[in-house]
């Protein structure tokens, strides 16, 4: 069968369309399609405390794009989620009621908890030692998700409302950076090993643009990438490192924050699979419908 999945955050909307299929590994995804739209829902969210009649149509004209592809890749289940933005609008039942009439499209706003439950799941596909030890991530445009995993089992995670364009809009106050710092001193063993595990976009892009070809990277060179870009305009950084309007901003806050969660767990380096909550949302929908 074939799912797509629509991650709705508050930077951008994504479509992913795959098959699941049980190897002798265990469990793959085979990606058939990925499409993104810079849709920005925090925007009007961090300005204006709801989404606008604008937004609002570009959101449906993206919604109603992904469904046209998915129908085009004959996909048997689509589910669509929507993260912090869609959390915060003062009128989100209102917007996912306008959505559904004008697209049939169900929208599942989900909770902080939810969304690291679903990015978690993704990792099954990493076919991890059941003892790992390791710390998960995940940076968005409205808030970052952090999990601790040791001795086999999930010890602690927790939602932050700490996000890139939360960030760039100003509206993080100096207390959350000290309660993130805290909150993961107080939940994971650091001065024993991880794993550190990052997802998200820009840790995606942010290991394009440096010369290892490996999936983990060093905190010296996240800090160095993080200077170099921090030192020029928006336009110099298009230019310099090819980069999308909509990820040259974000980027830099996006960097803070791997950098905050490495300081303060002591480790040297975050590895990026390259996976996320679009794939959480896959296996899940496959699981669904697998009979066990």
């Amino acid at each position: 069968m074939k799912f797509a999945a629509i991650d709705i955050g508050t930077n951008a909307a994504r479509l992913l369309i795959g098959e699941v299929r049980m190897s002798t590994s265990g469990l793959q995804i085979q990606k058939l399609g990925y499409y993104r739209s810079p849709l920005r829902l925090g925007e009007d969210v961090f300005k204006k405390g709801k989404i606008g009649t604008s937004k609002l149509k570009q959101f449906i004209q993206t919604l109603q794009a992904f469904q046209l592809l998915a129908a085009a890749h004959e996909v048997n289940q689509l589910r669509a989620v929507a993260t912090s933005a869609m959390r915060e609008a003062s009128n989100n039942k209102k917007v996912a009621k306008e959505i559904l009439q004008a697209t049939g499209l169900q929208i599942d706003v989900i909770s902080g908890e939810e969304e690291a439950k679903l990015i978690f799941n993704a990792f099954e596909l990493l076919h991890l030692a059941s003892q790992t030890q390791f710390i998960l991530v995940d940076v968005g445009g409205g808030s970052t998700e952090i999990s601790v995993f040791e001795d086999g089992k999930r010890r602690a995670s927790q939602s932050f409302e700490l996000g890139t364009l939360r960030i760039l809009n100003q509206k993080v106050e100096p207390q959350v950076w000290d309660e993130f710092k805290s909150w993961i001193l107080t939940h994971a063993k650091v001065n024993e090993p991880h794993i550190v595990f990052g997802t998200g976009g820009n840790i995606n892009r942010a290991l394009k643009m440096l010369p290892s070809k490996r999936a983990k990277i060093s905190r010296k060179d996240l800090i160095e990438l993080h200077g170099k870009l921090s030192a020029l305009t928006l336009n110099e950084r298009i230019e310099q490192f090819q980069l999308k309007a909509d990820r040259a901003d974000v980027i830099v806050p996006a960097l803070e924050i791997y950098i905050t969660a490495l300081s303060a767990l002591g480790q040297e380096h975050i590895v990026v699979p390259k996976i996320g909550l679009a794939d959480g949302i896959l296996l899940e929908l496959y699981l669904k419908n697998t009979p066990i």
